[in-house]
């Protein structure tokens, strides 16, 4: 019987390398002189440090510009409301969503079964969901129909068995 998986993974490599380009811009760019601007990755949340709300913005806009570069999703990103810090300064959490939670297991299922195909089926395993079915064309239009669905997170498909 053919299965696939549908997961929601972010490379943490590529959010390093996007993390550590977009600090060496903040630093060489004329508008964040003198505004100590800063961008710390640790685990799977993201800190952003700067003078204003004004340079956050724009410091979070060259943060999702290089990891769009890197092909990583920013469906991935969730970020928190911003906060004052010290000095005058602000700071905004940014956490990276990693995994499918249950509630979107269950929102994927339901639209899973609401594509009325036959025999399909779909069971959360885990932070992923797995689709079996008795045709491989039954599985493929599911993964076409998922992929033209927007979830709020980044959907990949792996472990496809004839």
């Amino acid at each position: 019987m053919p299965t696939f998986d549908v997961v929601s993974e972010v490379d943490l490599q590529e959010v390093r390398n996007a993390v550590d380009q977009a600090n060496r811009e903040a630093t060489t760019r004329f508008d964040f002189k003198g505004t100590d601007s800063s961008i710390e990755l640790s685990g799977n949340q993201l800190t952003l440090h700067t003078s204003s709300e004004e340079r956050l913005r724009a410091l979070t806009q060259v943060l999702e510009e290089k990891l769009v570069k890197r092909k990583v999703s920013l469906k991935a990103l969730e970020p928190g409301k911003v906060e004052e810090a010290a000095k005058g300064r602000v700071r905004q959490a940014i956490s990276i969503q990693a995994g499918i939670s249950a509630d979107r297991a269950r929102q994927l299922n339901r639209f899973i079964k609401d594509l009325g195909r036959k025999g399909i089926s779909s069971q959360a395993q885990g932070d992923q969901l797995r689709v079996s079915g008795k045709k491989k064309d039954d599985l493929q239009a599911v993964i076409a129909a998922l992929r033209a669905e927007d979830f709020g997170i980044p959907l990949q498909f792996t472990n496809f068995r004839d």
